[in-house]
């Protein structure tokens, strides 16, 4: 099986490790629990399912049944903080730390530029500038972003594209999209989207009293419903969001940069036996 250096997911790993296992032997639950120390026969089922996780004491104890030392070690401490822990700070600062490692150790995981691209809102307004400005250098993009940002930072977001194959240099100070659209919706990328959403919400606040009627266009609904209704709802916003992307790529030309939040989200708890009422 892969090196553990080669996964982003420690459930996946050990789920791997017992079908591998299991393939060549007449491995168990029981066997997998007692091999790390554990007197539940089915504990490491029930971790690989998710529906338990591992404590520090845990950690330690697979660890060492795995035989981890050094940065595979680091790695593996790493990647389980990433997948338990309850806020995004410590997952993003557990994220960075296996990035690191994999990246000293000569691993390439799949994702992580778009990682990368989605955890700040520069990369996609420089994305859409860049093609729509040639000819421009950094610092005229900076300066016609609304939100301050450096042309030291449009540079390295260039140049970070460029590697990551979102741009493509077509001459000096040139740019072309390599799509029009780019989808951000994986669960592998689920950290990063949260990101932009909260950074684009911010934005979206501030646009109310930094634009005029005219310039944006915000509405609302304040509404009770079902879980059926919830669910039909759902599907109108993904087709008008589809029919928004469908009118971008038709759009021939930019002259300017807009940012579309389609959000829809609970003001209260739900209501006990609402669902049984008629």
């Amino acid at each position: 099986m892969n090196r553990i250096l080669q996964y982003q997911d420690f459930r996946r790993f050990l789920q791997d490790f017992y079908d591998w296992k299991k393939r060549t032997s007449a491995f168990s639950w029981r066997d997998y629990s007692k091999m790390c120390g554990f007197t539940s026969p089915v504990f490491m089922k029930q971790v690989c399912e998710g529906k338990a996780n591992l404590g520090k004491k845990a950690t330690i104890k697979v660890a060492d049944a795995f035989g981890f030392v050094g940065v595979e070690r680091d790695y593996f401490f790493s990647m389980v903080m990433y997948a338990q822990a309850k806020t995004d700070e410590k997952k993003r600062f557990a994220f960075a730390e296996m990035q690191s490692i994999a990246k000293a150790n000569k691993v390439h995981h799949i994702g992580a530029e778009s990682f990368k691209y989605y955890d700040s809102w520069v990369h996609p307004v420089v994305r859409e500038l860049a093609p729509a400005m040639p000819g421009a250098m950094p610092k005229e993009i900076a300066k016609k972003c609304i939100h301050e940002v450096s042309a030291r930072e449009v540079k390295e977001s260039i140049d970070f594209q460029i590697e990551a194959g979102i741009l493509k240099k077509t001459g000096e100070s040139t740019y072309t999209q390599t799509d029009k659209i780019l989808a951000g919706e994986t669960q592998s990328l689920s950290l990063a989207v949260r990101s932009m959403n909260r950074q684009m919400a911010n934005f979206a606040v501030d646009a109310i009293d930094r634009f005029s009627a005219e310039e944006r266009f915000v509405s609302g609904i304040t509404m009770g419903v079902s879980n059926d209704a919830y669910g039909k709802i759902v599907d109108a916003l993904r087709k008008c969001r589809e029919e928004v992307q469908n009118i971008i790529l038709n759009d021939g030309k930019t002259e300017q940069v807009l940012r579309l939040n389609l959000q829809l989200f609970p003001l209260t708890q739900k209501i006990e036996g609402a669902e049984n009422e008629k």
